[in-house]
């Protein structure tokens, strides 16, 4: 391209005591371009994107945008600069209606009213421009999924954004959700502006993209047009070596029932409850669960870990009425890959080794009475560490200091890894995966997909809920999906499409 780009970044670097973020990343954006950034989990994006947006300073190089040089470590900069940002998990007041939270923040605190008429004309006037239908005065909180994220374009379009960085915009979508995506991008590239997409799936960025940018352990390893690029050379640029798919596998025998809900509901209110679910989990299989994420799949999920309760219906655990006590599930061979990593799945502040050993301190190889045996429980962890190649630190490092990747195997290994000297050393009875690879790069997809199949095979009931339909169709001895609280029929995996697994997760199933 001989234009003049309208984004520059030059040797952006970016240090974090001893780690190295970004080093010296230099890298262009032209007018109507879709450039897509992608690397493993602590490659640098999320780094790299920050100092765009202001949310860090770099330590050194410079950005300009439109030919001139963006101030740094300031977002109000960034954003009457004209640069947007839609981030994963949306930022949207649900009470609100779509026009509140457009306007959110884009009126000075001086001005002695709002001028709701002129704000609602010129959403409407940027919606139909570039194609995204909206109910100005609809709640956020009745919108499905693919319409918040609507909403959060918007929200940046409405503010001039001519530079729009999408994080991972298709990862809480159904198929057709995405295709209604995709068409909206050709609508922006066609009308000047300039797109960043940030994604795992490597099928959707040479689908969507005119040039692609990929980062390694902070540097920018390869640069290339989308045009006659692979997937598989994609991920070979981002982990350095190639990497299989995971392949769905042939149909096994399974074992007896370790698990059976019959017409489970719960009493929540909302869209996040379960009506009337019956489902059976057996030893040696995998079921997965398709869904978009808000549909009673946390509902279930919290329910087989003992952190939520059935108002009607049954819930057994070989033979015996499921409690709902965390503790007592460990106890019984139940084993927990929670969705939230971050807040739920380990506790940031704590060491590597101390969430390692976290759920198993009830386990007399690790503690006596109120004492924790310390060496022998930083020697489980360290087994953990080893055989789940967790990186990052070593451990003694605070586990926020992890990688997403690697806090994910931290989590597999805490749930798959029994200390060695009990006698059910083996992979525990239920597991319970609840988006396991959610954000992941593919090389953590695949080890992670792997290391289930595994466990299934030692004759594991693994419960796998993902929204990635990739993820269901690789995985699933059995496939259901779920839709406002309620179950389909659990279906061998091979009765299953694409298309009728997306119509099923928007409703339209029969």
């Amino acid at each position: 391209m001989t234009a003049a780009p309208v984004l520059r970044l030059s040797g952006i670097t970016k240090r974090f005591g001893p780690l190295l973020a970004n080093d010296a990343i230099s890298l262009d954006l032209h007018a109507g371009e879709i450039l897509a950034l992608l690397g493993e989990n602590g490659a640098g994006k999320s780094t790299l994107v920050s100092i765009l947006f202001g949310h860090y300073t770099a330590d050194e190089g410079s950005i300009e945008i439109f030919g001139k040089p963006l101030a740094p470590g300031n977002p109000r900069a960034a954003l009457e600069a004209g640069v947007g940002m839609v981030h994963q998990h949306f930022t949207l007041a649900d009470n609100l209606s779509v026009l509140d939270n457009v306007m959110m923040g884009s009126e000075p605190l001086w001005q002695p009213f709002s001028r709701r008429g002129a704000a609602r004309a010129k959403l409407l006037d940027v919606a139909q421009r570039f194609g995204l239908p909206v109910a100005p005065e609809a709640k956020v909180g009745s919108l499905s999924v693919g319409e918040r994220q609507r909403v959060e374009i918007l929200k940046a379009l409405y503010r001039g954004a001519r530079i729009l960085i999408l994080d991972e915009p298709t990862a809480v979508l159904t198929p057709q959700e995405s295709e209604a995506l995709f068409a909206t991008l050709g609508q922006m590239v066609d009308q000047g502006l300039s797109i960043i997409f940030i994604s795992h799936k490597l099928a959707e960025v040479l689908r969507v993209s005119q040039r692609v940018a990929v980062l390694r352990a902070g540097k920018l390893v390869a640069e290339a047009p989308a045009t006659g690029t692979s997937q598989a050379q994609l991920a070979q640029w981002m982990v350095g070596h190639a990497v299989a798919a995971t392949q769905r596998q042939p149909a096994r025998a399974t074992g007896a029932a370790v698990c059976t809900l019959e017409a489970v509901s719960t009493a929540d209110a909302g869209r996040d409850r379960l009506e009337a679910v019956s489902l059976q989990l057996k030893a040696g299989e995998i079921v997965a669960i398709a869904g978009v994420s808000g549909n009673g799949q946390l509902a279930l999920a919290e329910l087989l870990c003992g952190m939520r309760r059935a108002s009607q219906g049954t819930v057994t655990l070989q033979g015996q009425a499921l409690k709902a006590s965390p503790a007592w599930l460990a106890a019984q061979g139940v084993a927990r890959i929670p969705e939230d990593r971050h807040g739920v799945g380990v506790v940031g502040d704590l060491s590597v080794w101390e969430n390692a050993v976290s759920e198993r301190l009830r386990s007399p190889a690790l503690s006596k009475a109120l004492w924790v045996k310390r060496k022998a429980a930083q020697a489980h962890a360290a087994r953990i560490v080893r055989e789940f190649d967790v990186r990052g630190g070593g451990l003694h490092t605070a586990a926020r200091s992890l990688s997403g990747g690697n806090m994910q195997k931290l989590i597999l290994g805490r749930a798959l890894v029994a200390p060695s000297t009990e006698v059910a050393s083996q992979p525990p009875q239920l597991i319970i995966a609840h988006q396991p690879t959610w954000g992941l790069d593919i090389g953590a997809v695949a080890y992670v997909q792997h290391q289930l199949i595994a466990a299934r095979d030692a004759g594991a009931a693994v419960l796998v809920i993902s929204d990635d339909l990739d993820e269901v169709i690789a995985l699933g001895d059995r496939v259901a999906v779920m839709h406002a609280g309620r179950l389909t029929e659990v279906l061998p995996g091979e009765a299953w499409t694409r298309e009728a697994i997306g119509l099923a997760m928007a409703g339209m199933h029969t």
